[in-house]
């Protein structure tokens, strides 16, 4: 063991010597800059929120910062778990990581915010969960509720920033705070363009912790990165987006997982595809299984009828910095029982009823989509403030 550590402490020096002298002129996250952040971990009682994203290199980033002798004393987990990832919804149990034999917090479930006893005798907590730069997907939601947390209990908060890979646009409704979840916590759009140190900043700056307090929070940037870069992720953030086609459609498709229509969970092409035995043969089909990531998913064993965006990315579908709600209103209006179409989690994923409503008035994409300008243009402000990479 010692040796692996004696290892890992020569590849991560090696690793910033080279960011250090500007060597990689690829976007490098937060956690790769090992040097801006080591004097706020040496000595002290570490926590750190990761999950399988959290690597410096290949090596993750608690046995990277074990190796540096950094006392982590709690691990907390996001949805998906730690090093190993669950299916979407699934419960994820506390425990040991079996590798280095620190306790693990799920931060998912009936758990979704640490408890003061959960930081006691905590110094800092390092945050570092690669996003994906949407409302909806839950890794902001943890990080929320973890800056509330550290706030409350007078803990320091150091986020290790990483790129968004949606990051080059911000889009969508403003979320309306009575339909509040975990799907969506703020009064933010579906795409809102930051990063999650960013996203952090804002949290602080704009009053949205309970009680308007404040945190003790810092940045740690990345290198080589602004709001223009396409970023490619080097490790698929949960078990359905398995590459950068789905993680480039999920702003746009993941409307679905509030409808009847199966979006491919179940497939080799998770997110990439929506269908349902409903729709019309149009020459593409496809029969969800039960599969690692996906082992009951939607309409298991069914054959679906639908729409193949696997190509999205070579057919210039995507990236766009625009969600595209064409596809979410076509299929509505092709499925012929309009009354089932919807189910109640959407109005929970659209953050308010607004969207299923407009749909269901026949409004068309651009009418929908002038229906978000005042809001957008409220938020870019919002936004404009907190801005790391400009």
């Amino acid at each position: 063991m010692k040796k692996y550590l004696v290892a890992i402490t020569f590849i991560i020096l090696a690793f910033t010597t080279l960011i250090s002298f500007g060597a990689m002129k690829d976007p490098v996250p937060g956690a790769y800059r090992i040097k801006l952040y080591r004097d706020m971990v040496s000595g002290k009682s570490v926590a750190v929120v990761a999950n399988q994203t959290s690597t410096i290199g290949k090596t993750h980033l608690v046995d990277s910062l074990l190796s540096l002798d950094v006392d982590i004393k709690v691990i907390f987990a996001p949805e998906h778990g730690f090093r190993d990832l669950a299916d979407a919804g699934e419960s994820i149990a506390d425990g040991k990581d079996a590798r280095t034999k620190i306790s693990i917090i799920s931060l998912y479930g009936n758990h979704m915010k640490p408890t003061p006893a959960d930081l006691k005798g905590i110094d800092v907590v390092l945050f570092d969960i690669q996003d994906v730069g949407t409302r909806f997907y839950t890794y902001i939601s943890t990080l929320h509720y973890m800056v509330e947390a550290c706030a409350e209990n007078n803990v320091k908060l150091v986020i290790l920033d990483r790129p968004n890979p949606n990051g080059f646009y911000f889009d969508g409704n403003i979320l309306d705070t009575a339909y509040s979840s975990f799907v969506g916590m703020d009064p933010v759009p579906i795409v809102h363009g930051l990063t999650v140190g960013e996203y952090a900043q804002m949290l602080n700056g704009e009053g949205w912790l309970r009680g308007g307090l404040k945190c003790d929070l810092e940045v740690i940037k990345c290198k080589n990165y602004t709001h223009k870069t396409l970023y490619e992720l080097p490790i698929k953030p949960s078990p359905n987006l398995p590459n950068q086609n789905s993680v480039y459609l999920y702003p746009s498709i993941c409307f679905f997982e509030g409808t009847v229509i199966s979006l491919g969970r179940g497939t080799s092409f998770p997110f990439q595809v929506f269908g349902s035995p409903e729709l019309p043969d149009r020459g593409f089909s496809f029969t969800p299984e039960s599969v690692p990531g996906a082992k009951n998913p939607p309409l298991l064993g069914v054959k679906c009828y639908g729409t193949d965006l696997r190509d999205a990315i070579k057919k210039n579908l995507v990236p766009k910095a625009q969600i595209n709600l064409d596809w979410l209103i076509s299929a509505y209006n092709d499925f012929p029982n309009k009354s089932k179409f919807f189910t109640s989690y959407f109005d929970v994923l659209a953050g308010g009823p607004g969207l299923r409503e407009q749909i269901q008035k026949g409004m068309t994409a651009k009418e929908i989509r002038a229906s978000w300008k005042n809001g957008l243009e409220k938020f870019g402000k919002i936004r404009e403030k907190y801005l790391l990479y400009k």
